[in-house]
């Protein structure tokens, strides 16, 4: 599974994530978006999105480590991967047939988003 994970680029943008090389990605308190944190594995692919102004995908990452030991607050590390070279904006992805049923469309205050290998592929640009 690759997933999606939205970010506030005022307060941690992916320009940060590049800089520090790895984090941990903490902060989510929505059930629905813990449950996805709980359920990632090492080397899982992410796409970074930005929110507030720029609501856009902009960069990948990966899956490092996953603690789940306390299943309220998942640990997961993630690792930067590369900034995607034209960043699809918020009205594309909606406006794509690829995200018709996602919980990015249809759930829109979710932070962490499940993604098909397809729709991870288009969100990267490969």
């Amino acid at each position: 599974m690759d997933y999606l994970l939205k970010t506030e680029p005022t307060v941690y943008s992916f320009a940060n994530l590049e800089r520090d090389k790895t984090t941990v990605w903490d902060g989510v308190t929505n059930p629905a978006a813990v449950k996805h944190l709980r359920e990632m594995k090492p080397g899982e692919r992410l796409i970074i999105y930005h929110t507030g102004d720029e609501k856009s995908a902009v960069g990948t990452a990966s899956v490092v480590t996953v603690d789940a030991s306390d299943p309220r607050v998942p640990q997961v590390k993630i690792k930067a991967g590369k900034p995607i070279a034209k960043p699809k904006t918020l009205a594309e992805i909606k406006a794509h047939k690829l995200f018709a049923d996602s919980p990015l469309v249809r759930q829109g205050r979710l932070s962490v988003v499940p993604l098909t290998s397809a729709q991870f592929a288009w969100l990267a640009g490969e």
